[in-house]
């Protein structure tokens, strides 16, 4: 049962996100999703040049990243230039989140049916 302050949809996201953690090939790509990000976002910030550091997290959460990038052009052209590599941030991970929910259904159904234990 479900407590009043849980919301409803919470159990539904829960089961959409399972795959991207449930077998070992999407906690692996997760990982080096998130190094890549980490990467970005610490030579962005702290490092004195970034370069092309967005190319490590564009690649690896690719083709779903190239939404990122477009979304975060606009904001690199105002007076918030700050907020694009934030934006590009967000997108990126919310696209390797998408990536290793299709990495890890596709894992699951490679990996066939179980048979049933008794």
């Amino acid at each position: 049962m479900l407590s009043a302050s849980r919301p409803r949809h919470l159990p539904r996201l829960r089961q959409l996100l399972v795959p991207a953690v449930d077998n070992w090939l999407a906690r692996g790509y997760l990982a080096v999703a998130g190094a890549s990000l980490g990467f970005f976002l610490g030579a962005w910030y702290v490092g004195p040049d970034p370069g092309l550091s967005g190319v490590y997290p564009l690649m690896a959460t690719a083709p779903f990243s190239f939404l990122g990038l477009l979304v975060s052009i606009p904001a690199e052209y105002s007076s918030l230039t700050w907020l694009s590599p934030l934006i590009f941030a967000v997108v990126t991970a919310l696209s390797g989140l998408v990536n290793a929910v299709l990495l890890g259904r596709f894992a699951r159904r490679q990996r066939g049916p179980h048979p049933a234990t008794t």
